[in-house]
């Protein structure tokens, strides 16, 4: 922490003002140096003030970093034994948290070098809850660098690799959470959600993540992307532990801005209702544009396989056969619901996480002045080991924002309200809609020197279906629904605002109309 702004001198003062156009005379400058020095003695006495901590409320020590032995595909970044209150519904549960969600006292990293040797001092609020639960936290899971990959590769500690096939991808950004659960190294884990990141390791790892309503599970302690996108949520092995999980965490903070005037009074806490209520009488809506995708070069987005389709179409007619009406519906938006996430998240994540420090301004909350300081620091020492991700989102944002100061952004986040309305059209007459989780398997791990841009489209092409609904913010859960070439498939299940339990419950539906590896 700095001990104290430093006063400007006059060469600094005139070096911002030409940078802002400003032509200032010798007398100017002085006098607006002195005044910003009298502003500057402000920041002076704030570092004398004692801030805000959330409480961290159970010890621990600061663990340790796995052997390569005990970590064969690379799931895990740091290992730790955090044990949770005496009792609670997850008492004797091993939960394996996301490096890009703070656990006091253990080392983050956030899959980058440019965050190397930082350890936060606050628990992320859904931390505390799990632990408040009776939960044991048992480690951070690597995450791709700074999250910004839905693939295996760019993490800064090495490839991620699929233990169902480890010649490809395991998804991400939250691949180290999926891979800990299915190496059953944790019964549950957390992850993290902006474009599908926890859906898209679901689908190509074979477990069940649920990305939650905006809103419903607070992302106080997270490290932040795009303040409009940004979900955390549950993964786990099985639906039902995923239900317990998002009981234990779901509900209000009042530390987190994305959930003020939200969440409603009456909304659901406890989700283990929707295990074994089948889908009788249920109306379930394919969407179409879900299907059959071509391939979007220019977004650097893969096509649609015919198996996986197929896939997701046989697990919809077993709930057909379990009583459920299945129909097609045609939601063209979707489509366009790519290009509006995409304007969303190069520009608002240039500006928020990487100019902005992960913290940005103008908001009423917690902010994380440790990770703020982390991130900045690491950024302007080492930018050169920001992964080609991060960069292609930097020079974009910049050019968008020199060139058409903002616009972009302002157009995406407009257009915003008639994407949530399509949805929402569309599920006036279905109770969910479903289409498959990323329209094809897994791709394999490109090797290290490969070309830049396959670099980048093996890290970027498989979010054509899931990132519409961290722009609308719909309840959204993958759930394994078949297995080609030792390949899961996923199926995603979509739901109402607030209405998580039916997505649940849609999605233990489809767990239980059979075993997803032989389909």
């Amino acid at each position: 922490m700095p001990s104290g702004a430093n006063l400007p001198s006059i060469e600094q003062v005139l070096e911002i003002a030409e940078d802002l156009g400003f032509e200032l005379s010798a007398d100017e400058a002085n006098t607006y140096c002195e005044l910003v020095r009298g502003e500057i003695k402000t920041c002076r006495r704030l570092e004398e003030m004692v801030e805000y901590r959330p409480p961290v409320k159970y010890p621990r020590t600061v663990g340790w970093r796995p052997e390569p032995s005990d970590n064969p595909f690379n799931g895990w970044y740091w290992r730790c034994e955090i044990e949770g209150a005496p009792e609670g519904p997850l008492k004797g549960r091993t939960v394996g948290v996301k490096d890009a969600i703070c656990v006091a006292g253990v080392p983050m990293m956030n899959g980058s070098r440019v965050l190397e040797g930082f350890v936060p001092d606050v628990d992320a609020t859904v931390v505390t809850r799990l632990l408040d639960a009776g939960a044991t936290i048992s480690g951070k899971t690597n995450a791709e660098d700074l999250c910004f990959s839905g693939a295996s590769h760019t993490c800064a500690l090495g490839p991620v690799p699929n233990p169902r096939k480890p010649t490809h991808a395991a998804g991400a950004s939250s691949n180290g959470s999926a891979v800990v659960l299915v190496t059953e190294q944790v019964d549950m884990a957390l992850g993290g959600d902006q474009g599908g990141s926890i859906r898209i390791p679901a689908a190509w790892s074979g477990v069940v993540g649920h990305k939650p309503t905006y809103g419903l599970v607070p992302y106080t302690g997270c490290m932040m992307i795009e303040m409009t996108l940004d979900h955390c949520g549950p993964m786990a092995n099985t639906v039902e532990d995923v239900a317990l999980m998002l009981s234990a965490i779901a509900g209000p903070d009042p530390l987190d801005p994305r959930q003020r005037g939200v969440c409603p009074p009456d909304f659901v806490r406890d989700y283990s209702p929707a295990i074994g209520k089948g889908v009788a009488g249920m109306r379930i809506g394919l969407v179409k544009e879900g299907f059959g995708q071509p391939s979007w070069e220019d977004l650097g987005h893969g096509g649609s396989e015919e198996v996986v389709d197929a896939r997701v179409r046989a697990a919809a007619r077993r709930l057909e056969e379990r009583g459920a009406v299945v129909e097609e519906v045609s939601i063209p938006m979707h489509l366009d619901g790519v290009h509006i996430f995409t304007a969303i998240i190069r520009e608002g994540a240039y500006e928020f996480m990487l100019k902005g420090n992960n913290t940005g301004t103008n908001w009423q909350g917690f902010y994380n002045t440790g990770v703020l300081d982390a991130v900045a620091r690491g950024v302007a020492a080492r930018p050169n080991d920001l992964p080609p991700t991060v960069k292609l989102v930097m020079l974009t944002g910049e050019y968008l924002k020199r060139h058409y100061h903002g616009r972009y952004y302002a157009k995406a986040q407009n257009l915003r309200p008639a994407l949530v309305r399509a949805y929402d059209d569309a599920l006036a007459a279905h109770d969910v809609l479903v289409m498959p989780t990323v329209p094809f398997r897994a791709t394999p791990i490109p090797p290290p020197d490969c070309p830049l841009e396959d670099y980048l489209r093996y890290a970027l092409n498989m979010s054509s279906n899931t990132s519409q609904f961290d722009v609308t913010g719909h309840p959204s859960v993958s759930v394994p629904c078949g297995m080609e070439d030792g390949l899961p498939i996923g199926m995603m299940i979509t739901g109402r605002h607030f209405d998580d339990l039916t997505v649940l419950q849609v999605a233990d539906a489809v767990e239980k109309s059979g075993d997803w590896k032989t389909f």
